[in-house]
């Protein structure tokens, strides 16, 4: 396939209710807030996560044989492994069998300069901000049992206990409306190869982002919405900030506990010439 050939931004927009949608392991695993103002945070990196989560699952159940989209950055990988094991003598083949085989190269780059061989470091067309909250977040923290223990020293320290049982804690969001940037850069594209059939799978991935990814740490997660805004060239016809700033968020109550408490508004009128906006 060959690489796109249009510029993107996109903002994506997107829930949770009781639940935790990024640990932070600096602050006992509480939701992450910018210290500030206390909004709360989700990492590019949590989302990158879920994106590739999701291809490798599709991959894995439509096309299993499929070598064209694998994921490089994949729990237990040995990295220094996989690009020694890349043909190539130079750099830049090792660079280019990478590109084709690993999705996630494709769309996000990767830092390759590892192992015996190397394969230098490649910039992805496909990039994300932080998500932020469109409020301040409350972290609550709950107490729970269990009504067990784990060892049997522990079974005999509460052998005067009715029941022997743990305590532990649980950090959530009551609910938070956060929005994340995004932009698909059609320069970078001709360097990874990332093609339309790239971009249509991300943004699927993004839609189902938390579908596939369900747990009881992170409560109730969904996406909301995808707005996209579609170059007519691979420069651009306005600037993302331009863009960016006609999507609204508007809040119906002080206290929102759920999607329906806010208004999301894109405005259309009076847009930059040869600028398409697309909703999912």
């Amino acid at each position: 396939m060959n690489p796109i050939q249009n510029r993107y931004d996109f903002v994506f927009i997107f829930d949770v209710k009781d639940g935790n949608p990024n640990g932070d392991p600096d602050q006992a695993n509480l939701p992450r807030v910018d210290p500030e103002n206390q909004e709360g945070l989700v990492t590019d990196v949590c989302i990158k996560r879920k994106v590739r989560n999701y291809v490798q699952l599709n991959n894995r159940l439509k096309a299993p044989d499929n070598n064209e989209y694998g994921i490089f950055i994949r729990q237990g990988n040995i990295l220094a492994k996989d690009i020694d094991a890349t043909p190539g003598e130079k750099t830049e083949d090792r660079q280019k069998e990478l590109c084709r085989k690993y999705y996630d190269i494709r769309a996000f780059g990767a830092v390759m300069s590892v192992g015996d061989k190397g394969a230098g470091t490649v910039r992805g067309p496909v990039q994300f901000t932080f998500a932020r909250s469109e409020d301040r977040v409350f972290q609550a923290e709950h107490s729970i049992t269990r009504c067990c223990v784990t060892t049997e020293n522990e079974a005999k320290s509460q052998e005067n206990r009715e029941f022997a049982s743990t305590m532990g804690r649980k950090s959530t969001v009551p609910y938070a409306l956060y929005r994340m940037h995004g932009f698909v850069s059609a320069v970078d594209a001709q360097k990874t190869g990332f093609s339309e059939n790239d971009m249509e799978l991300l943004w699927e991935a993004l839609l189902n982002a938390f579908e596939h990814d369900r747990s009881a740490a992170r409560g109730e997660m969904s996406a909301r919405k995808l707005i996209l805004f579609k170059h007519s060239n691979h420069l651009g016809n306005a600037r993302a900030t331009d863009l960016f700033s006609r999507v609204k968020i508007e809040r119906k109550n002080d206290v929102p506990r759920g999607f329906t408490d806010y208004n999301i508004i894109v405005e259309k009128n009076n847009l930059p010439a040869d600028i398409q906006v697309i909703e999912k």
